[in-house]
């Protein structure tokens, strides 16, 4: 499993149009129907987005899409470390600047839900403390501990006197309608006790005391003290009951994908299903839903947590990690939203009906004095149903929903699709003819001062966690030397090194000579490391560089687990069947955190070793290796890729601003993948549904348009395994193909999402078969040529909009065939 906290955009069950950019007092309705807003009572869809994984040149664009999307709130965490690195010393600048986060969402008139936290989890480093919390002397973190409370109350006010100081509460005539304290606490407080329930205890108590005015929610807290709103996380919540019958409904993160680990495929959650989660939730009585995510982003710079979380965080989220719209999520939830806010006084008024047809099969009546609402559900997971409700037949798919606002016309059904695909390409690069324009320079990373001389800042008689250092780097140096008598019971012909890790990645040398890498496998930190050596009668010098990949984020006590080297580090003598074992883990160990290239900042701008780099004799597949060039930026305004093909593990900078670790040799499992279209029948999981069995885990990487200039732009590339910059390229990424879809008498609607659509490649009106890129017709086809019709309709058009009906493409003489109209259009 994941982590179970996310950042969404909140949807809220009414019309944009009438919401005003300014709102005023939010109350929660005591019958556990709605929440309350500016007296009217809603039911509210949201969406989660986390700044710190886009940038404020992004936030616009995103949030425009989100309410077009039919959200009316955008959810965010507070990111702990990235606000506060290093203690007392604040960072709101940038991709970190909050307060502009908000208030951008305000400008577009959408209401904020803040998830302070400050634990957040994410997926994101840490769970988003920081690091220095842990060397704190006596602090225990997530439980009734003075120290810890004392740092957590701090910078929870600090946010809150932030928001508070900008009036963007609810209660100030703001847009932040709901606040929330800790996070996913009741998955893990088991493991802490009664200080744990104490600990729960005393954040609700300093939540309240903060005098915020809006609502406060605990997500997956089962046992949340009043006044807190306990809420759900997961793929499904419709069974979810609030623990006091007088609080709402409501879903914080509704998982519309998953996250992506180093080693992992990429996981795919179907339209179909996160349109039927929603439905099933809101026919069982929810108010308030969120997607997490709405929009993942990008782990810009060493924020990734895990540990072994990718630099993407697109989660397959409606709108992608470049800020594209994810066809057919987006589109199809859009028009769920549509409906489900036409109903809206209905499901927060209306008396609500029950009838268990059987077999799976559900209605559920929301009924006023006006008029009435339905919804029709389908449980099975292989039988579509046919339902005789009100003196009406409807067929409903297996695990879907339809929804009549009327209790009459269907107008949605979560399994049908009427809204189109795209398949998203890359491009080449206009602006030059990459790789080849590409001169790279390069420059070693020294390391003899620690390699060879052993030479570091801090000693110690142990061996220290890498938390020590408060995670100013992924690196950190253990050095130390011994001395071996040829006389040694050691001593032999057969010597070995042996180094038990849990820092992720490790190099090791012996004497000043590279003995071997070794670096663990996702949701396995601990191994042993063995290399044979041959040492040198007298001293010799043993140093051990540690790598992070993110430090863990989630789990009971998981600020605790051990990273870096725990030890024991061994030396080990063979003699026949004897061995004798020399443990140097209480040996005088010297540390060094870093590198000198990141010490130096040579990948910024102005660093002053720019004249160092060298052109001559460029090497590849060499550890521990700087690379740069120059590029020039993609023509256009479509997002931006950087092809990584060829290197081996590293850091990434454009124009000195780190884009994240890149890890590309790291190739994803082999098994598990189909090429059968994925079934959205039954309960998704991160196994179901999976792609990229045995490629690069992630091979590229987005570069943020506001990142570069329209002039020379500089890569740099840190190089830690060894990898060949060659084939290195950037790439523009848009939709080249789009495939519409649309059930008889729906409008089918195709954009090429600001450019013109070239070429109408199939079209059929009748009982079309296959999916987008291989589509064939029929046993039934209209008469009336729908190539032709569509052509004519759509290209060279952006955007075009056809009814399917043989009203436009003839009679099909499709007898008990559901008719629908499919068309393959290139951009």
């Amino acid at each position: 499993m994941g982590c179970l906290k996310y950042v969404g955009f909140a949807l809220f069950l009414s019309v944009i149009a009438l919401i005003s950019p300014l709102f005023y007092a939010v109350e929660v309705s005591h019958d556990g129907r709605a929440i309350t807003i500016d007296g009217e009572r809603r039911i509210l869809l949201s969406g989660s987005i986390h700044y710190p994984r886009s940038t404020p040149e992004m936030w616009p664009d995103l949030i425009r899409k989100a309410k077009e999307g039919g959200l009316d709130a955008i959810e965010t965490y507070v990111f702990w470390n990235a606000h506060e690195p290093v203690r007392r010393q604040y960072d709101f600048s940038g991709n970190n600047d909050l307060i502009r986060f908000l208030k951008t969402i305000q400008s577009e008139g959408l209401y904020a839900v803040l998830r302070i936290g400050p634990y957040v989890c994410a997926e994101w480093n840490y769970g988003g403390f920081p690091v220095w919390l842990h060397n704190m002397p006596g602090i225990e973190l997530r439980t009734a501990n003075d120290v810890f409370m004392n740092e957590m109350q701090n910078f929870t006010t600090l946010i809150v006197d932030m928001v508070k100081q900008e009036k963007l509460f609810a209660s100030q005539g703001g847009n932040i309608i709901l606040a929330q304290i800790e996070n996913e606490y009741g998955n893990v407080m088991e493991t802490y006790g009664a200080a744990g329930k104490a600990y729960v205890d005393w954040c609700a108590n300093m939540a309240e005391s903060l005098d915020v005015g809006v609502p406060w929610i605990m997500c997956q807290q089962d046992d949340a003290p009043q006044p807190m709103i306990n809420t759900c996380n997961g793929f499904y919540c419709d069974s979810f009951t609030p623990n006091n019958p007088n609080s709402p409904k409501m879903w914080t993160e509704n998982w519309t994908g998953w996250f992506k680990n180093w080693g992992g495929k990429d996981p795919h959650r179907t339209a179909e299903d996160v349109a039927y989660a929603v439905a099933r939730f809101f026919q069982r009585g929810g108010t308030f839903q969120n997607y997490y995510m709405y929009h993942g982003g990008t782990n810009f710079g060493r924020t990734a947590g895990g540990p072994y979380i990718t630099t993407s965080y697109d989660y397959d989220a409606p709108i992608d990690e470049y800020g594209n719209l994810n066809q057919p999520k987006w589109g199809h939830l859009k028009q769920l939203h549509g409906v489900l806010k036409s109903m809206e006084r209905t499901l927060t008024h209306g008396n609500i009906t029950n009838i268990d047809q059987g077999n799976g099969v559900s209605v559920t009546i929301y009924a006023t004095n006006e008029t009435s609402s339905c919804f029709i559900g389908n449980t099975n997971t292989t039988s579509d149903a046919t339902v005789t409700f009100q003196g009406s037949e409807y067929n409903v798919p297996a695990w879907s929903v339809s929804i009549l606002p009327n209790c009459k016309n269907e107008a949605y059904n979560t399994a049908k699709l009427n809204t189109q695909t795209n398949v998203m390409v890359k491009r080449e690069n206009q602006a030059e003819s990459e790789p080849g324009a590409l001169r790279w320079t390069w420059w070693p990373e020294t390391t003899n001062d620690t390699v060879q001389l052993g030479k570091g800042h801090v000693a110690a008689s142990h061996l220290v966690d890498q938390k020590a250092i408060n995670d100013i780097s992924d690196y950190l140096w253990y050095m130390t030397s011994v001395n071996i008598k040829e006389d040694d019971p050691l001593w032999s012909d057969d010597m070995s090194i042996r180094v038990n890790g849990t820092g992720h990645m490790l190099h090791a040398y012996v004497n000043g000579e590279y003995i071997g890498s070794h670096w663990a496998t996702y949701g396995i930190f601990n191994y042993v490391f063995e290399k044979k050596v041959k040492l040198n009668p007298g001293k010799n010098q043993i140093t051990l560089l540690s790598a992070t990949v993110g430090f863990q984020n989630y789990g009971p006590k998981f600020d605790m687990i051990e990273s870096g080297l725990p030890g024991p580090v061994e030396l080990i003598g063979r003699k026949g069947d004897e061995s004798v074992i020399k443990d140097l883990s209480s040996h005088k160990w010297t540390y060094e955190a870093g590198l000198h290239g990141l010490d130096n900042k040579v990948y910024s701008l102005d660093s002053r070793y720019a004249s160092k780099w060298r052109a001559e004799n460029l090497p590849i597949n060499r550890m521990m290796t700087w690379y740069k060039t120059t590029f020039k930026a993609p023509l256009g305004t479509d997002p931006v890729a950087l092809d990584l093909q060829g290197m081996g593990k590293g850091e990434a900078w454009v124009n000195g601003q780190s884009i994240g670790r890149y890890w590309p040799s790291y190739l994803a499992e082999e098994d598990g993948c189909s090429t059968e279209p994925c079934d959205y029948r039954g309960e998704y999981g991160s196994s179901k549904c999976v792609s990229n069995c045995g490629q690069p885990t992630q091979r590229w990487y987005h570069v943020p348009r506001s990142f570069m200039t329209n002039d020379v732009n500089t890569l740099v590339l840190f190089e830690e395994l060894g990898g060949n910059p060659s084939l290195v390229n950037f790439q523009t990424v848009a939709a080249g193909t789009v495939c519409g879809n649309a059930y008889e008498n729906k409008d089918m609607e195709l954009s090429c999402q600001g450019r013109p659509i070239s070429a109408i490649r199939f079209a059929s009106f009748g009982d079309p078969q296959g999916t987008c890129g291989s589509f064939y017709k029929g046993s039934c086809e209209g008469g009336n040529g729908a190539l032709d019709i569509v052509r004519k309709a759509c290209v060279g058009k952006e955007k075009c909009s056809i009814q399917a009906s043989e009203d436009v493409f003839g009679s099909t003489n499709c007898s008990s065939t559901a008719k629908r109209l499919v068309v393959e259009a290139v951009c």
